[in-house]
């Protein structure tokens, strides 16, 4: 498989390109490279997400986590332009493409930053993800772990996973964890997952 594009800092050599992110409601043309996730087309998985969830809050702070080069995380400033929306990954390449992009499309609400640097005091009223099943289980749960709790109350999260890497499997373990949640949306091996805020009282 080569380097993994969660790497902080990618040792590809960069070749550059654009894809195309063609919704309903927008249009957008990113600049990709390697050594980030999906360069080479917007993701199928990111596509099914950003086609089935319901349309974002429109005020607040919403996140992107496991931004890349900032598919989800422009639709989301785009679908909400008086939210504040934040996009974190570990990758310091897709950091700086989606950085570019968000200027390319004249998006400003939102903005792009290692996970460790945004501000622990934001609480979010939606995540939406595209998380990085390939990290493994452990290092998953871990993740979720750390930015599930920071929903809003009444927040919810949206996660795509696919079939045979795991998505039932991690919808029991999150309801498992106090966080309610449910599949609304299937299509082509892809499971779209809503996830709501800790029940109350669950510490586990």
């Amino acid at each position: 498989m080569g380097e993994h594009y969660f790497a902080a800092r990618p040792g590809a050599a960069s070749r550059r390109r654009t894809v195309d992110l063609v919704l309903p409601d927008l249009h957008l043309r990113l600049e990709t490279d390697s050594g980030v996730f999906s360069p080479d087309r917007v993701d199928a998985g990111t596509r099914v997400l950003l086609e089935t969830v319901p349309a974002p809050p429109q005020a607040g702070d919403l996140l992107d986590l496991g931004c890349g080069y900032g598919p989800i995380a422009l639709t989301l400033a785009s679908r909400s332009p008086q939210a504040s929306v934040w996009g974190v990954d570990v990758n310091q390449r897709a950091l700086e493409l989606a950085e570019s992009n968000a200027n390319a499309a004249g998006l400003d609400n939102v903005r792009f930053s290692l996970a460790d640097e945004l501000d622990p005091g934001l609480r979010f009223a939606a995540i939406w993800s595209n998380p990085p099943i390939r990290i493994g289980k452990a290092a998953l749960h871990d993740l979720l772990l750390a930015w599930l709790p920071r929903l809003s109350p009444g927040g919810l999260a949206h996660l795509v996973v696919q079939k045979h890497l795991g998505s039932d499997s991690l919808q029991r373990w999150l309801n498992d964890q106090g966080f309610p949640t449910e599949r609304i949306a299937s299509r082509s091996a892809y499971r779209v997952l809503r996830v709501s805020s800790r029940t109350e009282g669950h510490t586990r």
